[in-house]
């Protein structure tokens, strides 16, 4: 399976209102529930105005359209991190998956990964 790298660095942040994210940036995932509003961008597109925030996050992404009846790919891909002591943030679209490591854990998940059959392309 491949893996694509995602370029630039990523804030996990929290916003009071959803006027307070902007749309029309390049990258964007909201999760919004009863307790809070959630959003995952660049770091340079974070809003001001956040009410929590955790910068330093680098991604990758499963390469292509995953097909909904596949199982277990992120569960293969969270159980090889977990192993070499690397904590995710994961988000899905409907296309594919993305999973977001601390900066300084990045180059360690490339390797573990890479060292159990992923390619990086």
């Amino acid at each position: 399976m491949n893996l694509e790298i995602l370029p630039g660095t990523y804030t996990v942040c929290k916003v009071s209102a959803m006027q307070d994210i902007d749309l029309n940036m390049e990258f964007c995932f909201i999760g919004k529930t009863g307790d809070e509003i959630s959003l995952v961008c660049r770091t340079q597109d974070t809003p001001c105005n956040t009410t929590e925030r955790e910068d330093g996050w680098k991604g990758f992404r499963v390469a292509g359209t995953l097909e909904f009846s596949l199982t277990g790919i992120l569960s293969k891909l969270s159980g090889i991190l977990a192993e070499n002591g690397i904590a995710l943030f994961a988000v899905s679209t409907y296309n594919t998956d993305y999973i977001l490591v601390k900066e300084y854990d990045f180059k360690k998940a490339v390797l573990a990964l890479t060292a159990s059959g992923y390619s990086f392309v």
